[in-house]
């Protein structure tokens, strides 16, 4: 996990935290309009109102406050994973995941498109993650469908592309809600969007894992 180079002194100041986290906010709007290759410290800097010498006091390089903002998207965006529940009912479960990532889409999004800008560039610095903790935990909540399935309380499914279909769509809602919004309309474009998109989705995931 990266570390700021502030972070690393035995006392932070009040004022040290939150001169962090103004430049991370500031970041997080570089990376997500730019991705990681299009965006500079200059304009990191500029977009945090601060000088670069100043800036590089708290982070010595691009390459540790976009890792740090990586590390942060991670354990948000997998937390409504983690917590899905073996013992739970699988339709509850199932309805829950979906309505937290979408509402991760709506309350999240710049996070959102950081990290699909790092993964459509290869992944090239989260490939231990993805290959490491996080194969880990969707091998572990693959299991728990399964066990579900051979149960008989869903339908057979593959549940890995079971997972995989649940980010895509409700993911689509942070990454592309321009268009989304643009095809929808001024009248069905607003907060609304994102409970019509949970129905939605919860009756296409559920009716395709129902037990015939």
């Amino acid at each position: 996990m990266a570390i700021s180079r502030a972070a690393k002194t035995q006392r932070r100041t009040r004022i040290q935290e939150e001169k962090e986290e103004l430049i991370l906010e500031a970041a997080l709007d570089v990376f997500s309009q730019n991705g990681f290759r299009g965006s500079t410290i200059d304009q990191i800097a500029e977009a945090a109102g601060m000088s670069k010498p100043n800036l590089l006091y708290y982070f010595r390089t691009k390459e540790a406050i976009h890792r740090q903002l990586i590390d942060r998207v991670l354990t948000t965006w997998l937390e409504p994973l983690r917590v899905f529940d073996a013992d739970g009912d699988p339709e509850s479960e199932i309805r829950s995941y979906i309505r937290r990532k979408l509402e991760m889409a709506r309350d999240y999004p710049r996070e959102s498109r950081l990290f699909a800008n790092e993964i459509l560039q290869g992944a090239p610095r989260i490939e231990d993650e993805l290959k490491g903790p996080l194969k880990e935990l969707v091998d572990e909540k693959a299991a728990v469908i399964r066990a579900w399935a051979r149960a008989g309380k869903i339908a057979k499914c593959d549940p890995y592309h079971l997972i995989f279909s649940i980010w895509s769509t409700t993911q689509h809602y942070a990454d592309f809600d321009v268009q989304v919004r643009a095809v929808l309309g001024q009248a069905h474009s607003g907060e609304g969007r994102f409970e019509d998109a949970a129905r939605f989705l919860e009756r296409l995931f559920m009716d395709g894992l129902r037990v015939r």
